[in-house]
């Protein structure tokens, strides 16, 4: 038997934000692109844009912004600290499994 979990934050029954996102930002992060970060998740731009744009208007704040020269796009501040938040959390939910799984038969 295994523990197993799936985390995400919503509000109203809506995504606000979880892992799918956080796929998202990353390769947003690593392509600096909305679009290339969408074909290397193999999603649409349409798709991507949805779900960046619901995400940021459920938050109340921008997870992207252009570059300097506009040629690109980089996660803000917030989004950055949104990621390290998710990632803290999940570790320590992960360690809290961990810890109950080797309490069961």
């Amino acid at each position: 038997m295994k523990i197993r979990h799936k985390l995400w934050l919503e509000e109203n029954s809506r995504v606000i934000f979880g892992p799918g996102r956080f796929e998202l930002l990353g390769a947003i992060e690593e392509c600096q692109s909305l679009s290339a970060a969408a074909k290397k998740l193999k999603m649409s731009y349409r798709a991507a844009w949805g779900r960046l744009r619901a995400s940021e208007e459920r938050l109340g704040m921008p997870l992207v912004e252009l570059t300097d020269n506009r040629q690109g796009m980089r996660l803000t501040e917030e989004a950055k600290k949104l990621k390290d938040a998710f990632v803290e959390l999940e570790d320590r939910i992960e360690a809290l499994l961990k810890e109950y799984q080797a309490k069961l038969p």
